[in-house]
């Protein structure tokens, strides 16, 4: 292939392997990683001797660096070049690993994973333009959906290679694994990739990115120390940094001109402000599920790490069962029928999670989790598409970007948040005579999914007023798929 390649440029989908595959490999590895540290969080705060509290940052400090990063993957490409700054993001990612790999302390691992999730999150996008930019015309709905696959299986794969690492060898292979994956994505993508032209870039947007962390780190926080009581000096400290540094990037953000670090003007449509708001609910939904589930099976249910992996393997199935049925019946039926049918399932799903005790059947956990999986694989694709269809449509080429870092954020608000909630009713429990393990922590538990269940379905009233927008020029389901998580 030449070294050269313009877009939309006709090539024969063969010629493409070797580009596709460079770029499968680093995607892969990046969205496996997402996943892979949630089963291991009960033998990493034994290990590294640290509370819930804290560990839970190796999760929601990864997830906030890669809401930082990813609205940058566009201008990086643009100055620097695409192929450059995807090789780069897979060198950042893979010295992330490393460094994770030996760290000694819960504060080193947090430092590190932030490193990789600076380098992981501009992985994601930079992966999905590059391939929409090579394929031919006629061919990018099937090659994009080919590209769909990894973002599929990676996540339900990834606590399962994480279970296995943590009881056979040691939780440091979860990191060290993604070596040699990382050099391989390296060297075949400076073999294979191509040097796609460069556009002229705007000005990096530094006030946002100056505020951006301080906002979202700063509420997280917050929201993470509220388990000491909401009038706590660090709580009070995180959500009034938090809040304040939020108002003014809201502000630098809606005055900017050019590209701004996210573009919020795009919520002056209702239509699309609802859509997303409801984007959120099940993005918080589905984060607090995937950390806390595999939490409960572990502590409560004796279950070892790679068992707690092998139970998330329902719920993926399901999604991908039901994601390729979604996207037919989108063109047919719009998205609200599919948010809300998607929504019910969630909600019901999250209820029953709420009637398991520890002492119960691991199988009890089949029906729930397959109908949450049903549930996501249902509206995923339908919702993501409403919202770049009711976007301004000067704006419709800046909303996946938005999206994709306010699903990072809330997956972090959804972890600090549920975190606190279970420290703080399990202590609650414990004071009315409750045994701290398990009776007070499965109480707290069916607090959390109770919780998740009633969010659902105020997201489902919600999803009642979603309308059907005229479609756009140029916008396909099968090419605008959100890659958040």
């Amino acid at each position: 292939m030449s070294a050269e390649a313009s877009i939309g440029e006709s090539l024969p989908v063969r010629s493409l392997l070797a580009p596709l595959i460079a770029i499968v490999v680093g995607l892969f590895m990046v969205i496996l990683d997402t996943t892979a540290v949630n089963v291991a969080i009960p033998v990493l705060a034994d290990d590294l001797h640290s509370p819930l509290s804290l560990i839970q940052w190796t999760i929601t400090g990864y997830s906030l660096a890669q809401a930082v990063v990813i609205p940058m993957a566009g201008w990086f490409s643009d100055r620097f070049g695409a192929k450059r700054t995807f090789i780069v993001s897979i060198i950042l990612f893979t010295v992330g690993s490393i460094l994770c790999a030996f760290a000694n302390t819960a504060e080193q691992l947090i430092v590190f994973r932030i490193v990789q999730g600076l380098g992981g999150g501009m992985v994601v996008p930079i992966a999905f333009a590059m391939t929409y930019r090579i394929s031919p015309p006629e061919s990018v709905g099937k090659i994009m959906g080919m590209m769909g696959l990894p973002v599929l299986l990676a996540p339900a794969l990834g606590p399962v290679v994480s279970g296995y690492l943590v009881d056979y060898v040691n939780w440091q292979w979860i990191f060290l694994i993604n070596i040699p994956v990382g050099i391989i994505g390296v060297v075949m993508s400076a073999m294979f990739l191509p040097n796609l032209p460069r556009k002229a870039s705007a000005p990096l947007d530094f006030a946002g990115i100056a505020l951006a962390p301080l906002a979202f780190g700063g509420l997280s926080y917050g929201l993470s120390e509220a388990g000491e009581g909401w009038s706590s000096a660090k709580t009070i400290a995180g959500l009034t940094v938090g809040a304040a540094a939020m108002v003014l990037f809201a502000i630098i953000e809606l005055r900017r001109k050019q590209e701004p670090l996210l573009e919020l003007r795009v919520f002056r449509s209702m239509q699309f402000t609802r859509g997303i708001v409801v984007q959120w609910v099940m993005q918080f939904a589905m984060f607090g599920l995937i950390f806390a589930i595999p939490y409960f099976m572990q502590r409560l249910m004796g279950m070892s790490a790679f068992e707690a992996g092998l139970w998330t393997l329902p719920q993926a199935l399901a999604s991908a069962v039901m994601m390729p049925f979604s996207g037919r019946l989108f063109d047919r039926i719009g998205a609200r029928p599919l948010v809300i049918g998607g929504l019910i399932l969630i909600t019901v799903g999250a209820y029953l999670l709420s009637l398991i005790d520890p002492s119960d059947s691991p199988w009890l956990f089949l029906t729930p989790r397959a109908l949450i999986g049903f549930g996501t694989g249902l509206s995923f694709i339908a919702l993501n598409t409403h919202l770049i269809q009711t976007a301004p449509k000067e704006l419709v080429g800046r909303v996946t970007s938005l999206t994709n870092a306010a699903q990072q954020v809330v997956g972090s608000f959804a972890i600090a948040g549920l975190t606190t909630l279970l420290v703080s009713r399990t202590d609650h429990y414990a004071r009315q005579g409750e045994t701290p393990i398990p009776d007070a922590m499965a109480h707290a538990f069916h607090n959390v999914y109770l919780m998740i269940a009633i969010l659902a379905a105020a997201g489902l009233l919600l999803a009642f007023t979603l309308k059907r927008p005229a479609k756009k020029q140029g916008v396909q389901p099968s090419v605008v798929m959100d890659t958040g998580l």
